[in-house]
């Protein structure tokens, strides 16, 4: 079976491609999760100190074609929707199947970019807000349609939306179903920015090359503070913090910095 999942490295960034075009790139029925969760462990296992060239500092996501993914395959919800099957066994396709993407996109220490190329509907919507951060193409919709086929966000949508546009939107978007293009995604904040479509990768990598210029273990370190803010306490948080921070102060890139900023020169981070 061809790999769903597309994985490309150029320098410390590195370029997943949901690439089943001819299905628009659906996140179940296939092998989709499973090859993110194998992309991920090879991107959490790439932190060698002594491999620089070959370390992941940043992580663009984007689908092949004309969608970006178009969520769940209507083929298994026919299945689903029989009578046949328990209602057990499918708590267990969610939880053991779909449900482990948000988990493990959450706590990859990498800034992850969506370059949004099209269409990203219900789980292809969601999949776009567990990014850190979203790039969309002119050509770009979005939908969390789940309603639409009298369904809910399984896969952590009600969690992850409300997070990144508001709680009011978020309800709009999911009590409706409704389609909104590129331009609405970015007045609502869901995306950061909207580009023609030739130019979608090439801004993605420019800000993920921008990311990875940095010392690897602060940006990793920073990411794990915004996610664990999400849902913690601001005196928690500040422990949290100065023990990230303590570290932070021990290491190499953080004295390379220093003393660039003294030699008023450029820095040459390692990853140490």
């Amino acid at each position: 079976m061809t790999s769903f999942l597309r994985y490309e490295q150029q320098g410390h960034i590195v370029t997943l491609t949901m690439n089943e075009p001819q299905r628009r790139n659906p996140l179940t029925g296939n092998t989709a999760v499973a090859d993110f969760l194998e992309a991920i462990d090879r991107i959490h296992r790439d932190t060698s100190v002594r491999a620089v060239d070959t370390s992941v500092r940043a992580v663009i996501i984007t689908g092949a074609g004309t969608a970006f993914s178009s969520g769940g395959n209507i083929r298994d919800m026919e299945r689903q929707a029989s009578g046949q099957v328990p209602g057990m066994e499918i708590r267990q396709d969610y939880r053991l199947g779909i449900q482990r993407l948000p988990l493990a996109l959450f706590n990859l220490e990498v800034p992850v970019i969506a370059a949004v190329n099209g269409a990203a509907m219900g789980a292809g919507l969601d999949l776009a807000c567990m990014c850190d951060m979203r790039i969309a193409s002119e050509q770009a919709q979005f939908a969390e349609s789940f309603v639409k086929l009298g369904i809910i966000p399984g896969d952590g949508g009600a969690w992850l939306l409300p997070r990144v546009i508001g709680l009011a939107r978020a309800a709009e978007l999911i009590f409706t179903g409704q389609v909104i293009d590129a331009r609405q995604a970015l007045e609502w904040n869901l995306v950061s920015r909207v580009v023609p479509p030739d130019q979608l990768l090439p801004t993605a990598n420019e800000l993920a090359g921008r990311i990875a210029a940095n010392p690897p273990h602060a940006v990793r370190l920073a990411k794990r503070l915004l996610r664990e803010a999400l849902h913690t306490r601001l005196d928690t948080l500040l422990e949290l913090s100065a023990g990230f921070q303590a570290l932070s102060h021990q290491t190499s890139d953080h004295r390379e910095a220093v003393s660039a900023f003294l030699d008023k020169r450029k820095p040459e981070f390692t990853g140490s």
